[in-house]
């Protein structure tokens, strides 16, 4: 296979990856079977599993598909950076005219700042906490992908919709469209996501910092990078410099991520140097400075070629570029090592360590007053019982978020804690959870929320309802409802009406109100009642956490006719002997 050939089978896979990535998106968004093929590319990302498996301080199968990535980057380096990964595919695309010049100000030592990251995210999931796991590229671009972009993309068709309904000729193509691609392509309910736009526009500061310079995110930020940089130094594969090497730079100034380097001050030189300057480096520096120093597929203190160029293995994502920028091809080739590094001065050393631990420690110790026990307002995905080990397991990747039919499980804010940033929670105004639906579970790729059956999943307490009487409008204003009780999907239902009266309305009418209690015995929490409550703003019946719901409310609120056999009219009371919690009623 010819080196052009190799390069363009390399876009295709990018592509290809990048087109499978973004197909699962929307394909399995609100599906109750997402299958497995919806965790992507969550089972083989060794940060995800490494972190994962630290804190939860467990074995997870479903992620140790992980291995063979590893096992990958020692064979060919950071391919899954130059090939795979999609946050990549789109910053290699995503070119800003001036950022060549721009990098030459930007020094090579940034590049540890990912390092510090890496050690960092290792450090806190030691002690139990994924916090920093938002950084990772994977989760990155999945939650882009579930909280903002389909859910543009499904504004947009709606508002198309909207438009075109009206149109002679072409409501039978919004018919089609409606019936065809809704709840295939295409959410059935419109989702709306308030941490989308904070988690959008992190994507777009990513995709931003190329201004300053090619792929800036990879070269100084990725903590998965970084870890596939250190694994990709014992790299068996990868481009050589040969002897021949004439020096002309035109490697260098193909590479997009400054892997290429002079060696004569490696932590100065960059590989986005041009001819010309790569050149003036080399007539500067001394033969001494150039006798010690190592080329790619040497050892330290090895003679250099004497082209004076290598490959830094760490760096380098194996886009094949420089083999085919190399004239003729005959000082570059891909080849087979057995020797270590290049180790660079950007590369972590002890105290890089023992800074970038100190952070991870006193980010976990110091940053989150509320770890150790769960907020009041916060529900969790069905099947999920503590607190902490769920926090120590999941991924921030929004996989569940996608995929919940009702969009009700939300990326939490600040409700949450520092360590709950981005988790998910239940919130039933927005959404509840479906009854015969654990989509969830099945998806989670590190088993944060377990993967019920759908027979337990029924029976899993996310909370418990609560009756606010001086917002139910039968028990504060006399106004027939009962929508709570027709919502309940739980057999016996857990939302009974208690005994009622007859009440004049104002307009002369007698209608027979009848007053709606909980039976926290058999409520599962899901939320249908809180959504369905039709009181504006906060509903009436609200889910609380399991053992954190209010006492029963005594008595009721203002009345809003005349009451007979019981009530009072304007100002009265209902008297509770009318209808205690848990009676069963009708």
């Amino acid at each position: 296979m010819s080196r052009r050939t190799a390069r363009r089978l390399r876009r295709v896979v990018q592509f290809g990856f990048l087109v499978f990535f973004l197909v699962v998106g929307f394909a399995t968004f609100q599906s109750f079977t997402p299958g497995r093929a919806a965790q992507g590319l969550f089972p083989f990302d060794p940060l995800a599993s490494l972190a994962a498996m630290l804190a939860g301080r467990t074995w997870i199968d479903t992620m140790a598909l992980a291995i063979g990535t590893v096992v990958l980057t020692v064979v060919l380096g950071r391919v899954w950076c130059g090939w795979i990964c999609p946050l990549g595919t789109v910053l290699e695309y995503a070119r800003f005219k001036g950022a060549r010049r721009r990098e030459q100000r930007i020094s090579p030592r940034w590049r540890s700042v990912k390092y510090v990251l890496l050690i960092a995210i290792v450090v806190m999931a030691a002690l139990g906490s994924l916090t920093l796991l938002v950084l990772d590229p994977i989760t990155i671009f999945n939650r882009t992908v579930a909280t903002g972009l389909v859910p543009l993309v499904d504004a947009a068709v709606r508002g198309i919709e909207s438009l075109a309904g009206g149109i002679d000729g072409l409501s039978g193509a919004v018919d089609w469209l409606n019936t065809s691609v809704r709840g295939t392509v295409l959410p059935r309910v419109a989702p709306f996501f308030v941490q989308g736009i904070v988690i959008s526009a992190l994507f777009v500061a990513v995709v931003l910092l190329n201004l300053l310079a090619d792929r800036f995110w990879c070269r100084y930020l990725c903590p998965l990078g970084a870890l596939l940089g250190a694994v990709s130094k014992f790299a068996v594969l990868r481009p050589l410099v040969d002897d021949s090497c004439s020096s002309c730079g035109r490697c260098s100034t193909a590479c997009r991520l400054g892997a290429i380097q002079t060696i004569d001050s490696p932590s100065a030189q960059t590989a986005s140097k041009t001819r010309d300057e790569t050149a003036q480096s080399l007539d500067e520096s001394s033969p001494e400075e150039t006798r010690g120093a190592t080329r790619v597929g040497g050892e330290r203190g090895a003679p250099d070629a004497p082209g004076g160029l290598r490959v830094v293995s760490s760096e380098c994502t194996m886009c094949l570029d420089c083999l085919v920028a190399c004239p003729g091809g005959r000082s570059m080739r891909f080849g087979r090592t057995h020797d270590v590094g290049p180790w660079l001065d950007y590369d972590p050393g002890r105290r890089e360590l023992l800074a970038a631990g100190a952070l991870g420690a006193g980010a976990v110790l110091l940053g989150d007053p509320w770890r150790g026990h769960r907020p009041r307002s916060v529900l969790r995905p069905p099947g999920v019982t503590d607190e902490d080990t769920f926090l120590s397991t999941c991924l921030r990747c929004g996989a569940c978020t996608s995929v919940c039919p009702t969009s009700g499980l939300q990326p939490a804010g600040g409700q949450a804690g520092a360590s709950g940033f981005w988790t998910p929670v239940l919130e039933p105004r927005r959404g509840y959870c479906e009854y015969d639906c654990s989509a969830c579970g099945r998806i989670c790729p590190s088993d944060a929320i377990p993967g019920l059956r759908l027979s337990s999943k029924r029976q899993a307490v996310i909370g418990t309802a609560s009756i606010d009487r001086t917002r139910c409008l039968p028990w504060s204003q006399d106004i027939a409802c009962s929508i709570c009780n027709e919502v309940c999907p739980v057999p016996g239902n857990a939302v009974r009406l208690g005994e009622g009266r007859s009440v004049v309305m104002p307009d002369g009418l007698e209608e027979y109100v009848t007053y709606p209690v909980v039976r926290p015995e058999h409520c599962i929490g899901c939320g249908t009642c809180e959504n369905a409550c039709p009181v504006e703003g906060r509903a009436a019946i609200v889910v609380y956490p399991p053992d954190s719901a209010p006492p029963p409310q005594q008595g009721g609120g203002q009345g809003g006719g005349q009451g007979q056999g019981g009530g009072q009219g304007q100002g009265g009371g209902i008297d509770d002997t009318l209808e205690p919690d848990g009676q069963s009623g009708q």
